[in-house]
Formats: structure tokens, C-alpha cells, sequence
């Protein structure tokens, strides 16, 4: 009898609106402070917001992240500081996304996109160095052929850190306290914890593909 009533329970949902989402057909829309791939940002004048202080790395519970500084180059700094990230390192088969770098880095330098699909056929591609971290000269992330951008994944890469208060008191929560971003301007303020989550809905695929750098800039 135990084998009946199970199917009893499947057919009898069978004739009910679906609640799963046939991926990758269709794909839901993603939090405005989704937690996906880092990026080194720039500031407006195209210098490095990456001291090389390695805050980032010490406070990485899956020690992931491994920097070293350097002195700036008197003739041609990197960074506004006396020291920029000479070797900044993510590597990706560690990282739990837990944003504990994003907090910690005192310049807004390593902030996360929402891009979450990437998958690696070479270990040595899960290692993303200084070089494909940082954005380009436009203030947009580099993307990698093992990588499926979607249309706002690079346009929201510092949202968590916009929407954070200092030390969690509400009194600053909508006030601007960070730096300009290349290509981007100083970003308005996030909503806070105290907003109306927003419907996620779905996105067809096909919307999901297009590469869109529109209204960032």
C-alpha cells in the first residue's frame, strides 16, 4: 500500500502550476547584493584602489586570497597610497563568498559582481590573479571565456557595500561614505535592511545572453 500512496502524491501534483524553474531555460532574476565573482576596482581617475594592505586576506575564513604590496613607483604610481596589491590572488575551488573581504578592505578596492556561473576545466584557471580581477579601462570586469556574464552582473559589483551602515547604525544608512568608481561615478546608496524586498520574478534565457553595458555609464 506504501508504494500506491506515493503515487498517489505524484499524480496528484501533476495538474498544479509548476513552482521550479526549468534552468537554464529560464533563470531567476538575482538580488541587487548578490554575493558572485570579485573585482579590484579603479577609482574615476583610473588609479587602483588596492593598497596591498592584505586586510583582505587575513580575515578570509577559507583563506583563499593571498596578496603581497609593493612600494609605489615614484615616476608612475599604481595607487594613490605609498604601496599598491603587486600580487593579488582569489582562488575560486576555496572561496565560500561570505563578502568578509569587502568588509574588511578600507579603500572599496575588492567588491563582488553577481556572476555565479563559471566553472573551470583546468584548476589553474580557478586561481584568478591581479590581472583579471581588475577592471578594465572603462570600469567594466574582464570577463573570461569560462565565464556567463548576464545582462547587470557587472553593473551592480558594489552593492552590498553600499547598502552596509557603519558599525550597523541605522543614522547612516542612505548617506553617501565611499569613493567614486571608474566608469561608474560615486553610486547611489542601496536600500537598506529596513526596505521592501523587490519581486526576483524569472528571465527568459535568451534576455539572459545579451551583453548589455547600457545604463552604467
Amino acid at each position: 500500500m506504501g508504494l500506491f500512496d506515493g503515487f498517489k502524491v505524484t499524480f496528484s501534483q501533476i495538474f498544479r502550476p509548476r513552482v521550479t524553474v526549468p534552468y537554464p531555460k529560464r533563470k531567476r532574476a538575482k538580488p541587487l547584493r548578490f554575493h558572485g565573482r570579485h573585482v579590484l576596482n579603479r577609482y574615476e581617475d583610473g588609479m587602483e584602489k588596492c593598497i596591498g594592505c592584505e586586510l583582505c586576506a587575513g580575515v578570509c575564513p577559507a583563506r583563499c586570497i593571498y596578496v603581497r604590496g609593493a612600494d609605489n613607483p615614484p615616476d608612475d604610481p599604481v595607487s594613490p597610497g605609498e604601496r599598491y596589491g603587486f600580487v593579488y590572488e582569489i582562488n575560486y575551488l576555496r572561496c565560500i563568498h561570505c563578502d568578509l573581504c569587502v568588509e574588511a578592505c578600507p579603500t572599496e578596492a575588492i567588491t563582488e559582481s553577481k556572476l555565479f556561473e563559471f566553472s573551470f576545466t583546468d584548476r589553474r584557471d580557478a586561481v584568478y590573479t591581479r590581472s583579471e580581477l581588475l577592471v578594465d579601462d572603462e570600469g567594466m570586469p574582464k570577463k573570461q571565456p569560462w565565464e556567463d556574464w548576464r545582462p547587470g552582473d557587472e553593473r551592480h559589483t558594489s552593492a552590498w557595500m553600499r547598502a552596509t551602515s557603519p558599525s550597523g547604525s541605522a543614522a547612516y544608512e542612505g548617506k553617501v561614505a565611499w569613493s567614486g568608481e571608474l566608469g561608474f561615478g560615486v553610486r547611489p546608496p542601496e536600500q537598506g535592511q529596513s526596505a521592501t524586498p523587490t519581486d526576483t520574478g524569472e528571465i527568459p534565457a535568451e534576455e539572459a545572453t545579451e551583453e548589455s553595458h547600457g545604463d552604467g555609464h
